[in-house]
């Protein structure tokens, strides 16, 4: 058994707290903007300045001049802004997020992070990820624990390009919710079914409890 995207997601989610503002990244992060927060007001932040969003719009009653981040069309919750790029950065580099919550390829044990370049591409953009890093009160990140070929995500190291050092908080994956220890990772929860053992054979670095 294994979480899958969407139960990661309600998983982070329970980690948020009334009132912070949120930033969600491309990818998996958006789907957070359809978890139900109960009685907690978490107000939604999309780095090309939508902010105050909710879930995706259902077929058929799409604005498509409104987007988040990776382009889904989404809902508008009351109190909402549309503000300029370069306003939408200055809240960013303001530290006004209490957390970041990216996509990545890999998730060091001393909180570095990779989620701009794979291994042999060219090229490749960072996008608004190192501003969003480097200002954030708190970064989570959302991804598989292994690739398509079983090699570990969570490693020591970073092998690719470091997106930033240090200033992970929180990895989110399908067998669990880890913390970086400096030498490891912390866990946090496990998926049902998902034991420790799997989770240390799956990882490329130690797991404590």
């Amino acid at each position: 058994m294994s979480w899958t995207r969407m139960q990661m997601a309600e998983r982070l989610a329970r980690e948020f707290e009334d009132g912070w503002i949120v930033n969600l990244g491309v990818g998996m992060p958006t789907l957070i903007a359809d978890v139900p927060l109960g009685d907690r007001e978490v107000v939604f932040h999309s780095e090309n300045g939508v902010i105050g969003y909710g879930p995706v719009t259902p077929p058929g009653q799409e604005d498509l001049h409104l987007v988040n981040a990776g382009g889904q069309n989404v809902t508008l919750l009351p109190g909402a802004a549309i503000v300029h790029h370069a306003d939408s950065f200055a809240l960013i580099r303001g530290g006004r997020m209490d957390v970041t919550v990216m996509g990545a390829y890999e998730a060091a044990a001393n909180g570095d992070f990779a989620n701009w370049k794979v291994k042999g591409a060219k090229g490749g953009g960072i996008g608004g990820a190192m501003d969003l890093a480097a200002s954030a009160k708190r970064v989570f990140l959302m991804l598989e624990h292994r690739t398509r070929d079983g090699s570990p995500r969570l490693l020591p190291r970073c092998t690719l390009p470091i997106t930033a050092r240090g200033v992970v908080t929180l990895v989110a994956t399908d067998l669990g919710l880890f913390a970086p220890t400096g030498e490891g990772f912390a866990v946090r929860d496990l998926a049902p079914g998902v034991t420790l053992d799997e989770v240390r054979a799956a990882t490329a670095c130690p797991v404590t409890e």
